[in-house]
């Protein structure tokens, strides 16, 4: 682990494949191959690594739904009134979500909303549990299903991070 909020590619990839695991869309091939590469990647990594990938990708999701709503600004989600709170309503919906982690996932989704590199923010509190990982991996559904839904296409947030993760992996040779 960095102190300067860098995480590794492969941990935000298995990041992304613990919310392919989650969503019910994925089919049973591809949730087995998502599943074996968030395995491979928290042998190779540990599993903070892939906790601080997903923490990442919280915060690019946040920042993006704040960032880059369509249609009117009237229309638009205050982080503070509107996406915050509608993600954590919807947190205890995980029978697995454990209460407790509710405020240090509350603290991640503010520090994104407030601009702030929420590895950072996070990385200043110590590792993270694993049951805190699991509610991050949750919110990190939530925030992907509130994309889907805003944009009316399901599965469209997938779609744009697997075509991210592909051109990360054409400029990367």
């Amino acid at each position: 682990m960095t102190s300067d909020g860098v995480v590794v590619d492969e941990a935000i990839r298995a990041a992304w494949d613990s919310y392919r695991v989650l969503e019910k869309r994925t089919s049973a091939q591809e949730r087995r191959q998502a599943q074996q590469r968030v395995k491979a990647a928290v042998d190779s990594l540990g599993r903070e690594e892939v906790s601080r990938g997903t923490v990442f990708l919280v915060g690019v999701l946040t920042g993006y739904l704040i960032a880059e709503q369509p249609g009117d600004s009237k229309d638009r989600l205050d982080p503070l009134s509107d996406l915050i709170p509608a993600v954590i309503r919807r947190l205890p919906a995980f029978e697995k979500a454990d209460p407790e982690q509710v405020p240090m996932v509350t603290g991640v989704l503010m520090a994104a909303a407030m601009g702030m590199d929420t590895v950072v923010w996070r990385d200043r509190f110590g590792q993270i549990p694993p049951e805190e990982a699991l509610a991050h991996s949750f919110v990190l559904w939530l925030l992907a299903d509130l994309f889907d839904s805003l944009v009316e296409k399901p599965g469209a947030i997938d779609q744009l991070m697997r075509e991210a993760f592909k051109s990360m992996a054409t400029e990367g040779r």
